[in-house]
């Protein structure tokens, strides 16, 4: 039987033991500490405390740049059951709205497009520029009287939502509160810096999705680690070893795993894909793979990158949406077409072979007697990084910040 009081974040398990004093145990160094409860992937009160305390109150990623292309895009979506819209203006700036009208609330938008006027609702006709200003509202007054006192345009624009691009991904703080998103990501960008550089998208042949049957902590957490490589992915395996891999998880805000040798063959006759200009010689081989928390997957290597998004739609059920983008635009163009068709399959292989892995580990978690498993001290350390920053930022809320400690 599981008692859940999320006011005073009380949840008893079977054995008795509170969902508190679990988290708390997340925290131990490795060697002691198991991981995140069953409850945590389970349980539904569980999963709207974190919607708000993990995705809402932090910087979480919505979708990618390349959803709104071009000056006047608009595309909707929804996040956590809230309607959301993304725009580009003519400026091309990307912004992120409420997807409701100011009037009664309709839902404005209910299909990506490219416009050449306002958001306009199909309601009632009140108008939005792409800024999100109110610029028309036909007949407020009467019939053919367009204007009324009590109808201030300036105080009607839609509800924006903070956002920013960061490697074409779109993040989001629902809140409003949480710290500047360069001062969240400051660690990852500088890690990376040499890749602050135009990324090249190609089209919908590097672009796709998948459905998992699990929560998405699982995504990250199976994400992190190269523990699983000899078992779940023997053809990457074979040119990128387990014993070539290496640990990243010195930061709060991402960990993962990199690979000093990195060098799979695209093409049969040799050919590769055009490199990131000024990159250092670490590259010509390496790659790195982190999890941004708590929604995005990213990899880098010296001629493409790629971006995971990672939708929760309930406790049970994630959307994994990928994007890779090349290093030079010329490898955007029909000569490589068949080199970027031939990248994009083996990717979507390799994270297909995963999905086997995450749903057989969200079934798992109806065991009532596993207690979050226990940690390898040397090939877990990103993933239990993971735990306790989940841990943590569930944990803050009750009893103020917590800074992650290291292994």
């Amino acid at each position: 039987m599981l008692i859940v009081n999320l006011r005073h974040f009380i949840i008893i398990s079977e054995g008795g033991h509170s969902i508190m004093s679990q988290l708390l145990n997340v925290l131990e160094p490795i060697q002691h500490a198991h991981g995140l409860p069953n409850a945590c992937y389970i349980n539904d009160d569980m999963y709207k405390s974190e919607q708000q305390q993990i995705f809402a109150d932090g910087w979480a990623a919505i979708g990618f740049g390349i959803d709104v292309p071009d000056p006047g895009c608009v595309k909707p979506l929804e996040f956590l059951g809230i309607p959301l819209l993304l725009t580009r203006t003519r400026d091309n700036v990307v912004k992120v709205f409420e997807n409701v009208c100011r009037h009664r609330g309709k839902i404005l938008v209910e299909k990506a497009a490219r416009l050449n006027g306002p958001i306009t609702c199909p309601y009632h006709a009140w108008s939005y520029d792409l800024e999100g200003q109110l610029r028309s509202t036909p007949h407020v007054g009467g019939p053919d009287i367009h204007e009324h006192h009590d109808i201030v345009c300036g105080s009607l624009s839609l509800s924006e939502v903070s956002s920013v691009v960061w490697r074409d991904v779109i993040f989001i703080n629902l809140s409003g509160t949480a710290p500047p998103f360069d001062i969240v990501a400051e660690d990852l960008q500088a890690r990376w810096s040499e890749f602050d550089k135009p990324l090249h998208f190609s089209g919908d042949d590097s672009l796709f999705s998948l459905m998992l049957d699990c929560n998405w902590k699982l995504a990250v957490e199976n994400y992190c680690e190269a523990y699983h490589l000899p078992f779940i992915h023997p053809g990457l395996n074979s040119y990128s070893r387990l014993e070539d891999h290496y640990n990243i998880l010195s930061h709060d805000s991402f960990a993962g795993q990199g690979s000093y040798v990195y060098n799979p063959q695209i093409s049969d006759d040799g050919r590769g894909f055009p490199s990131f200009e000024g990159l250092s010689e670490k590259w010509d081989t390496a790659a790195e793979y982190c999890a941004f928390f708590p929604n995005v997957l990213f990899g880098v290597h010296k001629d493409h990158a790629y971006a995971i998004l990672l939708i929760p739609n309930a406790q049970n059920k994630t959307t994994e949406h990928v994007a890779i983008y090349y290093a030079d635009e010329q490898a955007c163009d029909d000569s490589y077409a068949d080199m970027r068709a031939k990248n994009t399959a083996m990717w979507k292989d390799i994270f297909i072979e995963d999905i086997i892995v995450v749903e057989g580990m969200q079934k798992g978690r109806n065991a009532p007697s596993y207690d979050g498993g226990k940690f390898s001290p040397v090939m877990d350390c990103p993933t239990h990084h993971f735990h306790k920053w989940v841990a943590s930022a569930l944990l803050a809320k009750q009893n103020g910040p917590k800074t992650l400690g290291r292994d």
